[in-house]
């Protein structure tokens, strides 16, 4: 490759990690070209941008990150890189889901805010952490609560009322 186009592809790399949100490193080894097309699919499905790229130019791409010592250890032998740019956990949830039919994946690492994660953090932590639309719900259900009882409370009156009605009536009629 010459070096204007490592140049522009360590470009592209930076960008990457300059947006994401999280990031989880992968050993593809192993994996057949028909469990890498469904894992490639997976992650688009997502919104996960998956790349494999020379763990030189990811060194290149990330050099002057604080972080960026912390990868040594992980970039190593074959990796894959899967960045998520909106849901910090969907990444780590499409790996997760993946590795239950195929084993042969294996996690090397993650990154949120600059932090490393090991690959058992990356599984039983990210990959557990609600995503943007359950977080939404969640929000979303907290912001109505006080509503719903206020318009209880505005309703109450009026049913009692209406109780009260009811049960003149049956006395009357009784």
């Amino acid at each position: 490759m010459e070096k204007a186009q490592k140049e522009v592809l360590i470009g592209a790399v930076r960008e990457k990690f300059d947006r994401m949100t999280s990031v989880v490193f992968v050993d593809f080894k192993g994996l057949d070209v028909e469990a890498v097309t469904k894992l490639r699919q997976e992650f688009m499905k997502s919104g996960v941008e998956y790349k494999v790229v020379k763990n030189t130019l990811v060194h290149q791409a990330v050099k002057g990150q604080a972080w960026a010592k912390k990868l040594d250890q992980t970039l190593r032998g074959m990796t894959g890189v899967a960045w998520s740019f909106e849901d910090p956990s969907a990444a780590a949830k499409v790996v997760k889901a993946f590795r239950k039919d195929n084993q042969k994946l294996q996690i090397k690492a993650g990154l949120i805010e600059g932090q490393l994660l090991s690959a058992e953090a990356v599984e039983e932590q990210l990959a557990t952490m609600p995503g943007k639309n359950e977080l939404r719900a969640t929000l979303l259900a907290t912001l109505q609560a006080p509503l719903q009882q206020f318009v209880q409370q505005l309703n109450a009156p009026l049913q009692n009322f209406a109780y009260l009605l009811k049960a003149k009536e049956e006395n009357a009629g009784g």
